[in-house]
């Protein structure tokens, strides 16, 4: 797919995610952050079916979306991104901004919103701030979509099986938020579709402003053409060598038939 294409998806996908993302918003403020839809029942579900096991597992799962971890994750995937060593400082160094901004943004985002969590007594695991959108949520699903991006732009063998692991990582740390009771459902859809609207900005500016020299996922072969048709391929190459050995090979049959003396040509050699 062309630059082109790709900025365009991506602005679509993104404008399309920050619309419903804004309607979303306006309807929890216009509500005064009560909960919403299946907001309440999700919750108390959530609460019913807890045993310590699942909690457990969902407090080690749901630590993996804030601190430390997105910020290694944003590093590997400016490292799988890239193909030079410049490359890849270009990709870490824009996989970490966009990470970093969109957390600026969620938190402005959050303050003007200043929407009541779930109450305490529902609570499973330690939360501050404002609910929507949820920061956790907003951080995995944000770098989940970076490392889905640079897997595909590499597109390795088995890039199917890591989109889709890496996916449900995110998707399942936004679902623990829930399951812990520290956030109302529509908070997390509102972390996702934040994420969304953020990456799809960034990969768009990125795909429509930034110098195809730097582009990850490049290389020299693919910014010039000239060096693609001056250079034979490896089947050429084999083809050429081919041809080069028949020739030596015919020249020196000739070499061996040759007569001893040119000057003798056409009369017969003495017995």
């Amino acid at each position: 797919m062309k630059r082109g294409e790709v900025a365009e998806l991506a602005g679509s996908c993104g404008l399309g995610a920050w619309t419903a993302f804004g309607v979303l918003t306006m309807v929890v403020a216009g509500h005064d952050g009560i909960p919403l839809f299946a907001d309440a029942d999700l919750v108390s579900w959530s609460v019913a079916h807890r045993p310590d096991v699942a909690v457990a597992l969902a407090r080690g799962l749901t630590a993996t979306g804030t601190g430390f971890v997105p910020y290694a994750l944003a590093v590997l995937a400016g490292i799988i991104a890239g193909r030079t060593r410049r490359q890849r400082a270009l990709a870490v160094a824009l996989c970490l901004v966009c990470l970093g901004a969109g957390q600026a943004l969620r938190y402005t985002v959050m303050a003007l919103v200043a929407r009541p969590r779930p109450p305490l007594t529902d609570w499973a695991t330690h939360a501050s701030g404002w609910a929507f959108p949820s920061g956790h949520t907003t951080t995995s699903a944000l770098t989940a979509g970076l490392l889905i991006t640079a897997v595909r732009a590499r597109g390795p063998r088995g890039a199917n099986p890591i989109t889709l692991v890496v996916g449900a990582w995110g998707a399942s740390v936004g679902l623990t938020r829930v399951y812990l009771g520290v956030h109302w459902f529509t908070d997390v859809v509102g972390g996702w579709l934040f994420a969304l609207g953020w990456l799809g900005l960034s990969l768009s500016t990125v795909a429509r402003w930034l110098p195809e020299r730097w582009t990850p996922g490049t290389t020299d072969m693919d910014r010039d053409p000239a060096r693609r048709t001056a250079e034979p391929t490896g089947d050429s190459r084999g083809r050429t060598d081919t041809a080069a050995e028949q020739t030596d090979g015919a020249r020196e049959q000739r070499e061996e038939h040759a007569p001893d003396d040119p000057g003798r040509r056409g009369r017969s050699r003495p017995a």
